[in-house]
């Protein structure tokens, strides 16, 4: 095969520039090793989309409880890994400790709101319960017919591209090496991944191999059948409004000072706002393949379900609609870890957790990548749990 150049060689490649690629970049850097990331546009990806909540509490699901502890085990990281990464780039990642308000709009909202909040009670996760009255207390732009809800302080959120440009400073400053180019295909040599051809013919080299490619990792020319992560593309849109500032003196509050999420006619939605005042509303979810064109429907949607939920949003300035892809697997949880090819190691499938995710998949992946040893947290999460599937 002709090649523009051989042998750049790293003792780490990773294939894939978006947050989780550049955590695992910026850790295994931290750890003496000598990092290459190649993505045509590192710092993009999910993240541009993504709304940021860190919300290992609301967002749990019924049968989801395996991926609680991860969860929550990221959750906790989230202070330290953020005052850490922003002194090691010099910029902040928008990180606020402002907990959640989940709430319901009607009597079978309310009803279902109080299974999520038994399920809280037998996982031992700290909820309470509040009246309509309660949670128009704290905050007063929500809608007078809210029936009752669940305060969560435990749930926060960060800036997902303040962060994937804290990241991408911070691996640049640690010594990473970036090849801004498309992969056209994974490197296998005998029985063992060896690196990557980009599309302009460059061969990378590399002792070990990482596949964080989000929903494109199942897509990766090059893999050995049955080695190809079972992640699919799961469509998210998402609107960014901006909220009025707070004249200095005045007696009342922000438009809103937590996130404020709500089930609306079956249909999750959430509003997420910044210290810089924008509000970010989300997300549809539907599985259409790659395709990303923010839609009528979904901007219709979202913004008669957040008007329900908060009256005055209609009155904001709309400054941004965007759809992303998600990385969903079988099980909606990641893939973490080495593979049944030597040399390869996966870090992708977040689904909707991946910002959440993002402090302890760095840590997993970099101990994996110097010890060979996957931390117990993360082994079942492993992409072995998946048998392997061989295309006919």
């Amino acid at each position: 095969m002709p090649s523009a150049s051989a042998g750049r060689t790293s003792d780490v490649l990773i294939i894939g520039g978006g947050v989780i690629g550049l955590v695992t970049a910026w850790r295994a850097a931290g750890r003496g090793l000598r990092v290459a990331v190649a993505d045509p546009a590192p710092g993009g990806g999910a993240a541009r989309v993504a709304a940021g909540m860190l919300a290992a509490v609301t967002e749990l699901h019924h049968g989801e409880e395996p991926l609680l502890e991860l969860n929550l085990a990221s959750a906790a990281r989230y202070p330290d890994f953020a005052a850490e990464l922003e002194d090691a780039a010099g910029s902040g990642v928008g990180f606020r400790a402002c907990g959640t308000l989940a709430v319901a709009l009607d009597a079978d909202d309310r009803a279902q709101l109080r299974e999520v909040h038994a399920l809280h009670q037998r996982c031992g996760l700290r909820s309470q319960w509040l009246t309509g009255r309660e949670c128009r207390r704290l905050e007063p732009m929500l809608a007078p017919g809210v029936r009752g809800g669940l305060r969560v302080d435990g749930d926060h959120q960060v800036d997902p591209r303040r962060l994937a440009a804290a990241l991408l400073t911070a691996c640049e400053r640690a010594g990473v090496t970036f090849h801004r180019e498309r992969v056209r295909e994974l490197t296998v040599t005998g029985d063992r991944a060896t690196g990557a051809v980009l599309a302009d013919g460059t061969a990378l080299s590399a002792a070990r191999t990482v596949l964080a490619a989000g929903s494109h990792s199942g897509e990766l020319p090059g893999l050995p059948p049955g080695i190809a992560p079972p992640v699919r593309p799961v469509k998210g849109e998402v609107l960014r409004l901006h909220m009025p500032p707070v004249p200095e003196g005045a007696g009342g509050g922000a438009f809103l000072s937590r996130t404020v999420r709500a089930v609306v006619r079956g249909s999750a939605v959430y509003l997420v706002p910044r210290a810089d005042g924008e509000l970010v509303v989300g997300a549809t979810s539907c599985e259409q393949g790659w395709d990303t064109t923010v839609t009528a429907g979904g901007v219709y949607q979202l913004l008669r379900d957040a008007h329900e939920l908060v009256p005055g949003i209609t009155e904001l300035p709309l400054r941004e609609c965007l759809a992303g892809l998600r990385p969903g697997s079988p099980d909606n949880a990641p893939l973490l870890g080495p593979t049944a090819l030597p040399g390869l190691q996966l870090a992708t499938g977040h689904h909707r957790n991946g910002v959440l995710l993002t402090p302890l998949t760095g840590e997993v992946l970099a101990e994996s990548l110097v010890t060979g040893e996957v931390p117990a947290i993360a082994r079942p999460f492993s992409p072995l749990r998946f048998p392997s599937v061989v295309p006919v």
